[in-house]
């Protein structure tokens, strides 16, 4: 962890990258959340520039509309309420009233969010209360109304259950931090007292990566797959030397260890996030814990790649990558043996490796404190992810006995649904736009409520496209947002594509299907833009390949235009299933 010093002077560093606005509002002092968040961003390659309100200026700054803020237009911003102002707040309440605290202060919270996204249509990041230890009561402060302690938690609750109502509000965990520091490292009342610093200077580092991974999480960089060892690392001992009962499992020996980890990791998956196996053994061998030992949490179906065999580890993640086709920096690998580990790190350095402590029993403590998961949505679908990913290991098998590609997907029988955005798909959508980093044209990041007041505006139309053949259901893989311009003009504010269905001829059908759909509904021209990011060079001739002509250049964008009229379908094996 970076210390505050460090943080300091990376704060001054320049980074070329594209700037994201952000404004820091808050009732006490902000100024070393500022530099820390600052310095720690631009060790991740993100280029913050910061709007710092006043010191406890919230409500002047934002019921004016000729303020500073309005005129920044943040892209986030970070609603700061400290729990020791609130406090005093508390203090100061008749006796009667204490009881209904959390009640009105929860409104107070909600008014802020209502104003932020009203008028300056922000996204909020929220942090929750940490504790104070205001026992006044001792012990029994936890059941009587009107104690702070009593009324705090409870407004905590009050908090995550109204987060959880408003899709533009992403919390931040302060309170988590508070008990991972403890609250002697975590709060410094001399500071507070002095400058009303809401934690000490240790706690900086900390708050500052937080707030940056949320940040990463809402920019699109996500990880979207643990590759995992197997020997020692989701078990104690080897398989191959031990045999499946040897190896440490369960209630044997550090067992219990590798259990637990195992059960977090299999939330991993449930929550949409990929598994994949890389180990050193021959496969039957590296399977049969999975498949005989009734004490493994973790089954052969929770993974969607399984490698096993002798060949270096950074060459066999290459090749899990490929199956996935998913970015090296979505990736995270997890080794107990610092050789693998070190191996992967120079070979495969986008790739992030966590340095497992040498205990089994901390691997969970280590990994969950390094936050390597951090997500910006939630969809209830994401576990049917590992079911796709083992339909496409399947598929590319299934390939290799074809002579040729237009052979091989003609076999596939592949059908595609379009309709318009569904309010079903509204969390999946915005979770598309969030995570697709390599298929899209121009990058736009939408949240639930973006998509849903542009699947509701008479201004956009809009395409949804679902695949599936013989093997499954590819589920929802693009995207179209299209702006009408005037009654003949269109423009595509955003295509993006899941990269899982790429040369299978859907870039074909789906503009061909857009511009029968554009063409019935008497436009005539389709305006388009590509702008050049980090990750999508892959699209980056892709308007110019169906026959769009170039309008405008430059280092940054190219723009595109289409006479509808011109436009002569491209040959694809992807049918239309009608619903």
């Amino acid at each position: 962890m970076y210390s505050f010093v460090e943080l300091k002077k990376l704060a001054k560093k320049e980074i070329n990258s594209k700037e994201i606005k952000v404004a820091i509002l808050g009732n006490c002092s902000t100024q070393f959340i500022t530099t820390g968040v600052l310095g720690y961003a631009k060790t991740k390659g993100l280029n913050i520039k910061v709007f710092e309100a006043d010191y406890n200026a919230i409500d002047n700054i934002l019921l004016d509309r000729t303020s500073d803020i309005y005129n920044f237009s943040p892209k986030y911003v970070i609603l700061w309420l400290d729990v020791n102002k609130i406090y005093d707040e508390f203090l100061d309440l008749p006796t009667e009233e204490k009881k209904n605290f959390a009640n009105s202060y929860i409104k107070k919270i909600e008014s802020y969010w209502d104003l932020i996204s009203n008028n300056l249509n922000s996204r909020i990041i929220q942090p929750n209360f940490t504790e104070i230890n205001d026992r006044v009561l001792g012990n029994y402060s936890c059941k009587i109304e009107n104690t702070f302690i009593y009324q705090l938690r409870k407004l905590n609750y009050f908090l995550e259950e109204k987060m959880s109502e408003k899709n533009y509000i992403y919390p931040l965990d302060l309170l988590s931090i508070q008990i991972q520091m403890g609250n002697d490292n975590f709060f410094d009342p001399t500071l507070y007292f002095n400058s009303k610093m809401p934690f000490s200077i240790n706690a900086v580092p900390y708050v500052s990566k937080n707030i940056t991974d949320i940040l990463l999480a809402l920019e699109g960089k996500t990880k979207k797959c643990v590759i995992l060892d197997l020997d020692n690392t989701l078990w104690g001992g080897t398989i191959g030397d031990l045999g499946i009962g040897g190896i440490e499992i369960g209630e044997l020996k550090r067992g219990m260890a590798f259990s637990h980890f195992q059960r977090w990791i299999k939330q991993l998956k449930e929550a949409g996030i990929i598994l994949a196996v890389c180990s050193k053994n021959y496969e039957d061998v590296a399977k049969e814990p999975f498949e005989k030992a009734e004490e493994m949490v973790l089954k052969l179906s929770d993974i969607s790649v399984f490698v096993a065999n002798w060949e270096n580890k950074a060459s066999n993640i290459k090749f899990i990558q490929e199956v996935l086709n998913i970015g090296m920096d979505s990736l995270v690998f997890i080794d107990d043996n610092p050789y693998e580990r070190d191996l992967v790190k120079k070979m495969l350095p986008a790739i992030e490796v966590p340095n497992l402590p040498e205990d089994a029993a901390l691997y969970l403590d280590f990994i969950q404190k390094g936050n390597y998961f951090e997500v910006s949505s939630y969809t209830k679908d994401g576990a049917l992810r590992t079911q796709l990913y083992k339909e496409e290991f399947e598929r590319k098998n299934f390939e290799k006995q074809y002579e040729s590609i237009d052979d091989y997907l003609k076999s596939l029988n592949m059908e595609a649904t379009v309709t318009p955005f569904k309010k079903e798909q509204y969390a999946r959508i915005a979770q598309l736009t969030q995570r697709s980093n390599q298929f899209n044209l121009t990058t736009i990041r939408y949240n639930e409520k973006d998509i849903e007041q542009i699947a509701n505006s008479d201004e956009y139309l809009t395409l949804a496209y679902s695949l599936k053949d013989s093997f499954g259901s590819y589920g929802l893989i693009s995207v179209m947002i299209i702006k009408k311009l005037t009654n003949e003009k269109v423009y595509i504010e955003t295509w993006l594509m899941s990269c899982r269905v790429l040369k299978r001829g859907m870039e074909e059908f789906i503009i061909n299907y857009m511009v029968k759909y554009l063409k019935a509904k008497g436009f005539k021209f389709i305006e388009s833009k590509y702008i050049k990011t980090e990750k999508n060079n892959m699209v980056k001739d892709i308007f110019k390949n169906f026959g769009f002509v170039e309008v405008q250049v430059d280092e940054k964008e190219t723009k595109y235009e289409l006479v509808i009229d011109n436009y002569t379908d491209k040959e694809t094996y992807i049918g239309e299933d009608n619903e």
